[in-house]
């Protein structure tokens, strides 16, 4: 799929992978809507990269707000992208405490509300308005790029909700894509191990240091750039459709 003179949405496009995605769609030719709630790191893309990105701030978890990004997006180009890599608190905590109290099931039902839930409003709404393009000369019409995580496969201690979450995320992959298939909208998800972002809350070179030596090889964290080439390769190659792949250097998680 040729993305110039298309428009892209990406949910949580001020930051770390969002904004690397942002970047490249628009390398290759694409307007993005950057829907975050981070305004400051919002219009400041937007400023850096001109007329090429507006900024929506954008709550995931309320209908009107996604309408609104997805809207503008539809008025940039043929909505034909959608990266929905927003993040979000995952308490990290333990299902029961040393002292015997359980988890909040109202946190865990937050987070469940901004992975999961979010991810299928934003998929749902961004495919519906997908299914009004003119079909291009392969039948497609555009792409939903999901993101879950390894823990949504090999989920650590005290990843209860986030791990159901992003277990969800991967569960939904399939199904909407076959949902979503009559109408030329393909579904893939991205499932990344530990890649430095911003979010961790530390200096790159400490975040390497720490949880580089456990990734097989390369020995290093994922680069945001990476996720981003990866985001715009799917929606450029048709026939990626209805799997999740794994961005993590053979990773997986264990106790």
């Amino acid at each position: 799929m040729d993305l110039s003179g298309s428009s892209a949405l990406v949910t949580g496009g001020a930051g770390g992978f969002g904004e690397a995605t942002t970047r490249r769609l628009v390398e290759a030719g694409a307007k993005v809507v950057v829907a975050d709630l981070a305004e400051d790191k919002g219009k400041a893309l937007a400023a850096e990269l001109g007329d090429a990105v507006v900024f929506v701030p954008t709550d995931v978890t309320k209908d009107e707000s996604v309408d609104q990004a997805v809207t503008a997006a539809t008025e940039l180009g043929p909505l034909r992208t959608a990266v929905v890599v927003h993040g979000g608190p995952a308490a990290g905590r333990r299902m029961v405490g040393r002292d015997g109290t359980p988890y909040s099931a109202d946190v865990f039902a937050r987070t469940m509300d901004i992975f999961l839930t979010g991810t299928y409003r934003v998929m749902s709404k961004a495919a519906a308005a997908m299914t009004h393009n003119e079909p291009l000369d392969s039948g497609q019409r555009g792409v939903v790029i999901s993101t879950a995580s390894i823990a949504g496969f090999e989920g650590q201690v005290g990843q209860s909700d986030y791990s159901a979450a992003k277990g969800g995320v991967i569960g939904l992959t399939l199904t909407a894509a076959r949902d979503l298939s009559p109408a030329g909208v393909r579904v893939m998800c991205i499932a990344p191990g530990t890649f430095f972002t911003p979010a961790y809350g530390m200096a790159e070179e400490e975040a390497q240091a720490k949880w580089g030596p456990g990734v097989p090889n390369p020995k290093r964290m994922g680069r945001a750039d990476e996720y981003a080439r990866l985001a715009v390769h799917i929606a450029e190659n048709d026939y990626l459709n209805g799997t999740v792949i794994r961005i993590d250097g053979a990773l997986r998680f264990n106790l």
